[in-house]
């Protein structure tokens, strides 16, 4: 079974999804996006030091996404606002990684699928690590899910309660980075974060409870990626924006049934 290319192809769309859709809530809820974004850009530096070294691109970009979450972490302060310090660690990871890139001389590198993804050329190997990914991303939300949610909701609450609300932002780091590595091969540096943020910004419009949030961002995600690579079949579009175009298209609906429902009272 797979042997077929568009077999491995929709199951690493659903392993994408996976390990983004439930992480993307905490994104949402946490006003985050442009956080997902920005260590999004740095795993194109990852890839080029992986490739440079001959090691794992999955760990080259987890690394480098996950120091640039860290960084942003602590840069953050008085002097120099949160969003200020991802502006620059976003662009600046994204162009040191483009230039590192073109540094490395007799590696053949696929510019495009690393921006964009090529989710059509997966292997074997590659889905082996978006499934591992992907469990390990679900355990560990599953594990700290009510500290991580007191954490996001109240951050009073949680001191009061014995947790550390610090602490849960790391793991929520971490969990980002592992999530962000995964979904490379699917949609790329440029398009990661919104396969982060649109299943759950759709599902938020129409869940009553966060763990409904949760479980509906996974379905939308999951959908979304099958649907996008039918599309890219039918009518010979890129898989992976078109992933991300199905899921826009779900974030419109969901927006209109809101608003519908709210406009009957």
């Amino acid at each position: 079974m797979l042997d077929d290319f568009l077999v491995r192809a929709a199951l690493a769309g659903v392993g994408t999804a996976l390990a983004a859709a439930p992480l993307g809530c905490f994104v949402v809820w946490r006003r985050m996006a442009f956080f997902g974004d920005a260590t999004a850009h740095a795993t194109l530096l990852g890839v080029a030091l992986a490739l440079a070294l001959d090691i794992s691109i999955f760990a080259g970009a987890a690394a480098l996404a996950l120091i640039v979450g860290l960084t942003v972490d602590r840069m953050a302060g008085p002097r120099l606002s949160g969003d200020t310090a991802l502006g620059v660690l976003s662009h600046a990871s994204l162009a040191a990684g483009l230039v590192a890139v073109s540094f490395l001389s007799g590696v053949p590198v696929d510019l495009s699928g690393y921006l964009f993804g090529d989710i059509l050329a997966v292997s074997r190997t590659d889905l082996a690590v978006i499934w591992g990914g992907a469990a390990g991303v679900l355990a560990l939300i599953a594990w700290r899910w009510s500290a991580l949610l007191t954490a996001t909701v109240a951050e009073d609450l949680a001191i009061a309660s014995g947790l550390s609300p610090e602490r849960d932002r790391t793991i929520l780091t971490v969990t980002l980075a592992v999530a962000i590595a995964v979904a490379i091969k699917a949609v790329g540096v440029l398009l990661i974060a919104a396969l982060l943020v649109i299943p759950a910004a759709a599902a938020r419009a129409v869940a009553r409870t966060p763990e409904g949030m949760a479980g509906l961002a996974i379905v939308i995600g999951c959908a979304s990626a099958l649907a996008g690579l039918q599309a890219s079949l039918m009518f010979d579009t890129p898989a992976g924006p078109s992933m991300v175009c199905a899921a826009a298209a779900v974030f419109a609906v969901s927006r209109g049934a809101a608003a519908l429902r709210e406009a009957r009272g």
